[in-house]
C-alpha cells in the first residue's frame, strides 16, 4: 500500500519541472462530467457514500492489477441493470470505443479465467468497481476510477483537459479458446506493433535498444503502487531513428493513447509529438514470432511498459507467456493522477486547501 508521498515517475529520481500547464484544449469534458452525474445519480445513498472520495484523497494511489485486493466503490456485481448500463456509459465517454472494447473484453477474459481455473469467487466478469473523486463540474477538478483485476482506468479532470494516467490493461488468458466468451482476443496489436518496430531497426540500432536478450521473468517496473520509481535512461532515443522508424514508434504510441476518446487522444499526442526526439525505446527478450519480450516507451510525458508474464492460473509457471500480458501507461515527472495539475490548481485558487496528508 502506499505510504509514502508522491513524487512521481522521474529519470534518475529527479523531476523535470515545467512540462505541464492549465490551458484550455478546445475537447469538451461535458459528456463525461454528465455521464457521471448520471452514474451517482443512480446509486443508493449507501452505494454514493463509498464511492465518492475527495479530490485530493489516497485512494487515486489504491489501485491494484491483482485479483485478491479489496476495492472501493460501487461494484458492477452489485448493480442493477441501469446502474451498470449507467456504469458502461460513463466509461463509454472517458474512452473511445476501442477503449471501450477492449475493456470490456479482458473482463469477460476474466470470467473466461474463472471458468479455467474453477474460481469464480477471486474471478469474474463483474469484479470490478467504480469510484468517483471530487464532484463532477466544468472547471474544479475531479476524476474516476475503474478498478479491478488486469484494468484499472485512471480520469482525471480539470476543466476540458483530461490525464488518464496510470492506466493498467493486461489479461490473462489473452484469448479465449472456450466458454461463454470463446474467440475473445486482447493486447494482440500492442504486441504485435511493439515487435515490429523492434524489427525495423538495424542490427546496430537494435544493439542500442535491447537491454538484454533473454527473458527470464517479469520486468515491468511501475504497476500498482510503484508510483515513484525512479528509471534509468535505456533504450535507443527516437531522434537515431529513421523516418520510417519514427513511423512506426509513433503507431505504437497511439495503440495506447487511443484508448481516450478522440479529443483528448489528440490531445495527448500533441504532447507527445512535442518531446519525440527524447523518447527512448527500449527492449528485453527475442523477436521471433514465439518470442516473449519487454518493452518500455519512455518520455518526459509518457512512460509506457508491455511485459509477457509468468502465468499465474489456473497454473503457476516459471517463464513468461504470451498467454499472460501486462501494459502500464503513466505520465512521468508528477501527472499521474493530474497531480501536478492539481498542484498548479491549488497555487492558482489558494482559498481551496488541501486536505492535510492526502497524497
Amino acid at each position: 500500500m502506499p505510504s509514502d508521498p508522491f513524487t512521481g515517475i522521474t529519470l534518475g529520481g529527479k523531476i523535470e519541472p515545467g512540462l505541464f500547464e492549465i490551458r484550455s484544449t478546445g475537447v469538451s469534458t461535458a459528456p463525461v462530467r454528465e455521464a457521471a452525474q448520471a452514474f451517482l445519480d443512480s446509486l443508493s445513498p449507501e452505494q454514493r457514500q463509498r464511492t465518492l472520495f475527495p479530490v485530493d484523497d489516497r485512494e487515486w494511489r489504491m489501485w491494484d492489477n491483482r485479483h485478491f485486493m479489496t476495492r472501493q466503490g460501487a461494484g458492477f456485481g452489485e448493480m442493477n441493470e441501469d446502474q451498470r448500463r449507467r456504469a458502461f456509459e460513463l466509461l463509454g465517454a472517458a474512452l473511445s470505443a476501442k477503449g471501450l472494447r477492449k475493456t470490456r473484453d479482458i473482463m469477460r477474459l476474466n470470467q473466461t479465467l474463472a471458468e479455467l481455473a474453477n474460481n469464480f469467487d477471486e474471478y469474474g466478469e463483474w469484479l470490478y468497481w467504480i469510484t468517483v473523486m471530487g464532484k463532477p463540474h466544468p472547471s474544479e477538478p475531479w476524476g474516476l476510477q475503474l478498478d479491478g483485476h488486469h484494468v484499472s482506468v485512471n480520469y482525471f479532470v480539470l476543466g476540458d483537459q483530461v490525464v488518464m494516467t496510470p492506466t493498467f490493461m493486461g489479461s490473462e488468458p489473452v484469448r479465449a479458446e472456450a466458454g461463454r466468451y470463446k474467440g475473445t482476443i486482447v493486447l494482440q496489436d500492442e504486441q504485435d506493433k511493439g515487435r515490429a518496430l523492434m524489427r525495423a531497426l538495424d542490427a546496430t540500432q537494435q544493439a542500442r535498444a535491447r537491454v538484454r536478450a533473454d527473458k527470464p521473468g517479469n520486468f515491468n517496473l511501475t504497476e500498482a503502487y510503484k508510483d515513484n520509481v525512479a528509471l534509468d535512461a535505456v533504450g535507443i532515443l527516437a531522434a537515431e531513428l529513421t523516418d520510417a522508424q519514427r513511423a512506426l514508434l509513433r503507431a505504437l504510441i497511439r495503440e495506447y493513447v487511443d484508448n481516450m476518446d478522440e479529443g483528448h487522444a489528440r490531445v495527448r499526442t500533441a504532447e507527445v509529438e512535442k518531446h519525440l526526439d527524447r523518447t527512448r525505446f527500449a527492449w528485453i527478450g527475442g523477436t521471433d514470432d514465439d518470442s516473449v519480450f519487454y518493452y518500455r516507451i519512455q518520455s518526459p510525458v509518457v512512460l509506457i511498459e508491455f511485459d509477457h508474464q509468468n502465468r499465474v492460473a489456473p497454473h503457476r509457471t516459471q517463464a513468461p507467456s504470451r498467454e499472460h500480458i501486462h501494459t502500464v501507461v503513466r505520465t512521468p515527472n508528477g501527472n499521474d493522477y493530474g497531480k501536478d495539475l492539481l498542484r498548479l490548481h491549488y497555487a492558482q485558487h489558494p482559498h481551496v486547501a488541501e486536505r492535510p496528508g492526502a497524497q
